[in-house]
């Protein structure tokens, strides 16, 4: 993949973010785009080694869209400024996300204001065995791999419905959203070792993955 390339695309188009510019690179964006779908199919195909429950996610099905939704966001720009894609990607909340851009790059993954059904089975998850998830986010490695969990500021002050205020996991029982996310820097995606970092980072995370999916499925 030549992020190089992908990189000089994503900054002329967002100093020429409309249509007309976009019509006249329109083969190179397919360029960009169809290298980013290989480079995605590569990572599903190595992820697929790694976890056996993997589920297959072809480039072309994990990648997103790169117009702006401007039916519900008018005021945004007309593209956006990043190539994105979730892999693994059985629900699209519970993928491994991808964003290379020109202000934000990074490797996520969790439940993003999931939907009352999916937070309260993982709600369930942590009342019943929230020492499993404590375990698996304060690991040194994980620890340094993304810091604490995502804080989207919207996490409850009081005690959800149905847990007391003195839960021994009420710190975990209070977030409306459970993810983590790894900055990317320019420079680090533009190494020849780059995809051995996307790996590693999907393996550090993969067990947080697999207790949140486990407890929307179970």
């Amino acid at each position: 993949m030549n992020f190089s390339n992908l990189f000089q695309f994503l900054s002329e188009l967002q100093q020429n973010n409309n249509k007309e510019w976009m019509d006249a690179n329109r083969k190179w964006y397919h360029q960009v785009r169809n290298s980013f779908i290989q480079w995605l199919d590569e990572l599903d195909t190595e992820f697929a080694k790694i976890d056996p429950n993997y589920y297959p996610t072809p480039g072309k099905k994990g990648i997103n869209r790169i117009n702006n939704n401007l039916l519900f966001h008018p005021n945004k720009p007309v593209y956006k400024d990043h190539f994105a894609a979730g892999l693994d990607q059985r629900s699209k909340q519970g993928d491994f996300y991808i964003q290379i851009g020109i202000n934000d790059c990074e490797l996520a993954g969790g439940y993003w204001k999931p939907d009352t059904k999916l937070i309260h089975s993982i709600r369930e998850a942590i009342d019943y065995n929230g020492e499993e998830l404590n375990k698996i986010i304060h690991k040194k490695s994980f620890r340094n791999t993304f810091g604490e969990l995502y804080d989207d500021g919207e996490s409850l002050k009081k005690a959800p419905k149905g847990y007391t205020i003195d839960h021994k996991h009420i710190d975990l029982l209070r977030y409306k959203t459970l993810a983590v996310i790894h900055p990317l820097t320019k420079e680090e995606i533009l190494q020849e070792d780059f995809n051995e970092k996307v790996i590693e980072v999907y393996k550090e995370m993969l067990p947080f993955r697999r207790y949140l999916n486990e407890a929307v499925t179970v």
